[in-house]
């Protein structure tokens, strides 16, 4: 149990490092080889197609709420 709780404190850790300095721009303070590889792996990741393309709640079909 205690590992599971380790685990998700060291992946809440790496997102909060994540969004405070790596995402702005920034390096980490002391461990900026930490900063450059989450910039890589997060470059690496498949990313979300432009959402504009998504099509709209009036532009569906009559049916196509049974589907949601």
């Amino acid at each position: 149990m205690s590992l599971v709780v380790l685990v998700c404190l060291l992946i809440a850790g790496a997102v909060a490092l994540y969004v405070g300095y790596t995402r702005r721009g920034e390096s980490v303070p002391h461990v900026p080889w930490l900063g450059d590889a989450m910039r890589r792996g997060v470059e690496a990741l498949p990313t979300i197609g432009n959402q504009a393309e998504a099509p709209r709640a009036e532009q569906l079909g009559e049916d196509d709420h049974l589907i949601r």
